[in-house]
């Protein structure tokens, strides 16, 4: 965990500087692909992910390390070879989890988040799952144990693996030439996150487009058919908490309203999209049919709130590198509560650009919470070691949140704000 954090801790910047990269020159070519809670949406994402693979808060059910010691039959030494031979094993078993996350409706939950965005740029790219709660990933790995590749090379080689399928979430990029038939490229991409029937389903690779195009998953991206982006049942919320259990919560609805016992359990494991019949008539879901009816999500907000939203995210990244360079210090079982202050503080911020009056209880109990833990221990989780006054100045903060939060919802809270606009 501790190697974790500090990889995270040094990819912020490197994320930061590129998606800004990317919003310059979308308004110097005049081709802006970012929307401002949108953007702020994805991060928040990005952010609600890094915390919780920091926290552990995924069950293994099998350990890659378990599997090296049963079924290794060869020995590599750490070569070159090795790195090779993992980061191949890797891409293979990731295009077969990520073709299981499409497929499937319970694990098209841990996934629906990363597609949620209507906008595909960088941003889009840090949306990740916090709703995979059993990991089954190091069963597709079984080819590299039988291998014999250690453990700490596939350590160090996943977060790699992950980190170079962040460049090519961008529409700046046009078709790449002969790497069209060896690596997936912004284009491929593109075509991944469309929800135009051509497109579903297609492009399942993260590195190599080999595996798209040897298990029939491949589709090139068409001048005449432009990619629409987003999911075929729109979220409707700038909430990412709430955006990754929206389809588990649809599929426990229908576990719990079918009448058939076979259907509860089935349900889970049947290919995405499909209800029990005595269920989806009854309780009718409003599906995307035609890309060209699709409408974005927004919220009427005036620029104060813009540039709230944005100073709330400024301050996320504050706590969260704070808790990234103590994270020794904090320690568990701290570590779950700084966690759990930074998840109800996304929260909160994400409800206000819903224009959801829920955010200002939320900030109550984060207000009070953070105070209390303040008053109660007498510093903010060792910040008076840096700065004497820092934990008055985080109680500062949390005061004032509090209070702007209640100014929003009385002056710019409608019940008719929440709208979308047609693209």
């Amino acid at each position: 965990m501790i190697t974790y954090a500090e990889a995270v801790l040094y990819i912020i910047p490197v994320f930061l500087i590129l998606m800004s990269a990317e919003a310059v020159y979308g308004l110097w070519v005049k081709n802006n692909t970012f929307r401002s809670f949108d953007t702020i949406t994805g991060i928040s994402s990005g952010i609600t992910n890094s915390i919780k693979d920091l926290l552990g808060l995924t069950i293994v059910i099998i350990a890659y390390s378990w599997l090296y010691e049963k079924l290794a039959l060869v020995e590599i030494k750490s070569t070159f070879l090795v790195y090779a031979i993992s980061f191949v094993a890797i891409d293979f078993s990731s295009y077969w989890m990520h073709r299981l996350r499409h497929h499937v409706n319970y694990f098209w939950n841990e996934h629906v988040v990363h597609h949620s965005s209507e906008e595909f740029n960088m941003a889009c790219a840090l949306r990740q799952s916090i709703a995979s709660f059993f990991g089954i990933y190091s069963v597709l790995l079984i080819p590299a144990a039988l291998l014999g590749v250690p453990p700490q090379v596939m350590a160090t080689v996943a977060p790699l693996h992950l980190f170079l399928q962040f460049w090519y979430h961008t529409r700046h990029i046009g078709k790449l030439g002969f790497l069209e038939y060896i690596i997936v490229t912004p284009s491929q991409h593109r075509v991944h996150h469309a929800i135009n029937p051509i497109y579903l389903d297609k492009n399942l690779a993260a590195i190599f487009c080999i595996w798209d195009r040897a298990f029939g998953t491949f589709q090139e991206e068409l001048d005449e058919e432009p990619c629409v982006y987003g999911v075929k049942k729109a979220p409707l919320t700038w909430n990412p908490i709430l955006i990754n259990f929206q389809h588990l919560w649809l599929l426990i609805k229908d576990a719990w309203h079918t009448k058939s016992y076979w259907d509860k359990l089935r349900l889970w494991f049947m290919p995405l999209g499909w209800r029990p019949e005595d269920v989806k008539d009854k309780y009718p879901i409003s599906y995307i049919t035609d890309p060209k009816d699709q409408v974005k999500y927004e919220t009427i907000a005036s620029g104060w709130l813009h540039a709230w939203s944005w100073f709330q995210l400024a301050m996320t990244h504050l706590l969260l590198i704070f808790m990234l360079i103590n994270f020794v210090e904090i320690g568990f079982p701290l570590l779950f509560v700084y966690g759990a202050f930074l998840y109800l503080h996304i929260y909160g911020s994400s409800s206000l650009m819903d224009l959801d009056k829920s955010a200002v209880w939320v900030e109550l109990v984060k207000c009070l919470g953070g105070v209390y833990w303040i008053l109660q221990s007498g510093d903010w989780f060792g910040l008076n070691t840096y700065w004497a006054f820092g934990s008055i100045a985080v109680m500062a903060y949390l005061v004032l949140s509090l209070f702007i939060t209640i100014g929003f919802a009385v002056w710019e809270f409608d019940d008719h704000k929440s709208m979308v606009t047609s693209t």
